[in-house]
C-alpha cells in the first residue's frame, strides 16, 4: 500500500505484506507502548479488522491478531486495558471514511488462514537480555534461561528455603502472566489458564493476600500480579500460591509493572515456542538444571544472616538451616 495513517499517539505505515505500527513518545502515551517502540505486523498474523465509534468524538480502528501469532498478546491473555492495546488506532471522528477505507484494504490483504490459530509466532517481541524487578525478586532472561534472585525484604520463607532459581528454556512449557492492573488481581491465587508454547488459554484469579519473609502482609486486591514459569516436571502437580512458588515472581508495590513484565513474559514465551527440546531416551535421567553463576561472598554472607533470622523466628528447622547454609557456603 505504501500509505501512512496517523492517529492519536500511534501511526500505521502500510507495506505490501505488512504494516509497521509506531508509538509516539510522550506523557500521554502508555509506558507499554513506549517500551515497544514499534512493531512490524505481517498481514498473515491478522484474523480481521474492526471499526467502531470511540469516546469523545473519535473512531477506533483495531487490527485483530490471530491466536498464537503474537506472543505478547498470548501472554497478555485479554488482560490489557484498551489504552495499552498495541493493535488499536484512535482517529478523529471526521476521519471515519478514511478509516473504513483502510479497514477494507486490510481485509483484502488477510492471509488464507486468517480464521485459524497460527502454528508459529509471526510477530517479534523485544529480544533478550531482559530483566525487571518484581516485589519479591529480580527476574532476568538471557535468551537461554530465566533466573529469579530473591529479595530478602520481599520473598517468602518458602522461596528463601529453596534459594535463587534458574530455569532453562527447554525445561518450560509456557508462562502464566497476571497483570498487576487487572481488576481484582492478587498475588496469592493461581489462574486457571496460562499462555503455553502452543498458544493461550483463558482463566481467572481469586482474591487474596501475600505474606513475605518479613512477616508483613501485602495489600489485598488490585495492584498485584505475577509471572509464573510452567515447568515440564510440574505439569501433573497443583500450582502453589505465586508468593510461595519458586517458579514465580510477584508484582506489587510499584514493581513489575505491565511495560516491564509483559514484554519479558512474551520474550520467554517466544523462546519456548522456538525451542525444540530433545526428549530423553526411555530410562535415561532428566537433564540437570543449569548451575547458577558464582555469587558474591558478601551476598552469601547476607543470605546466611537472613537464614539465621528465619531460624531464630522458628520458620526454619535446625536441619533446614544447616542444609541451606551448607549449600550457600559451597557456592563460594
Amino acid at each position: 500500500m505504501g500509505d501512512v495513517l496517523a492517529g492519536f499517539q500511534t501511526v500505521w505505515e502500510f507495506d505490501t505484506d505488512s504494516m509497521l505500527i509506531r508509538f509516539e513518545r510522550g506523557i500521554r502515551t502508555p509506558k507499554l507502548l513506549q517500551a515497544l517502540g514499534e512493531r512490524r505486523i505481517p498481514f498473515e498474523a491478522l484474523s480481521g479488522v474492526e471499526l467502531a465509534v470511540g469516546k469523545r468524538g473519535t473512531v477506533v480502528l483495531r487490527a485483530v491478531p490471530r491466536p498464537g501469532a503474537d506472543p505478547l498478546m498470548d501472554a497478555a491473555d485479554g488482560q490489557l486495558k484498551e489504552a495499552y492495546d498495541p493493535y488499536r488506532l484512535v482517529l478523529p471522528a471526521e476521519r471515519e471514511t478514511l478509516a473504513d477505507y483502510y479497514a477494507e484494504r486490510i481485509r483484502e490483504s488477510l492471509g488464507p488462514e486468517a480464521d485459524t490459530a497460527a502454528e508459529a509466532h509471526l510477530v517479534t517481541v523485544p529480544p533478550p537480555p531482559l530483566s525487571f524487578k518484581a516485589y519479591d525478586g529480580k527476574a532476568s532472561f538471557d535468551g537461554k534461561a530465566i533466573s529469579f534472585r530473591w529479595f530478602w525484604t520481599g520473598a517468602s520463607s518458602e522461596k528463601w528455603k529453596v534459594g535463587d532459581q534458574r530455569f532453562r528454556i527447554d525445561e518450560l512449557t509456557g508462562v502464566e502472566w497476571r497483570s498487576p492492573e487487572s481488576r481484582g488481581s492478587a498475588a496469592t491465587a493461581p489462574r486457571e489458564g496460562a499462555a503455553k508454547a502452543g498458544g493461550a488459554k483463558g482463566g481467572s484469579a481469586k482474591d487474596g493476600t501475600a505474606r513475605n519473609g518479613t512477616g508483613r502482609v501485602s495489600p489485598k486486591g488490585g495492584g498485584h500480579g505475577y509471572l509464573r514459569l510452567l515447568r515440564r516436571s510440574a505439569e501433573d502437580q497443583p500450582a502453589d500460591r505465586p508468593d510461595r512458588d519458586p517458579a514465580a515472581v510477584v508484582f506489587g508495590m510499584g514493581y513489575g509493572l505491565v511495560h516491564q513484565s509483559l514484554p519479558f513474559a512474551a520474550a520467554v514465551l517466544e523462546a519456548i515456542r522456538a525451542s525444540s527440546p530433545v526428549p530423553c531416551a526411555e530410562g535415561a535421567p532428566a537433564p540437570n538444571r543449569a548451575a547458577a553463576p558464582r555469587r558474591d561472598p558478601a551476598d552469601i554472607a547476607e543470605r546466611i544472616r537472613h537464614l539465621g533470622e528465619l531460624h531464630t523466628a522458628g520458620l526454619l528447622t535446625d536441619d533446614e538451616f544447616s542444609a541451606k547454609k551448607a549449600e550457600l557456603l559451597a557456592e563460594l
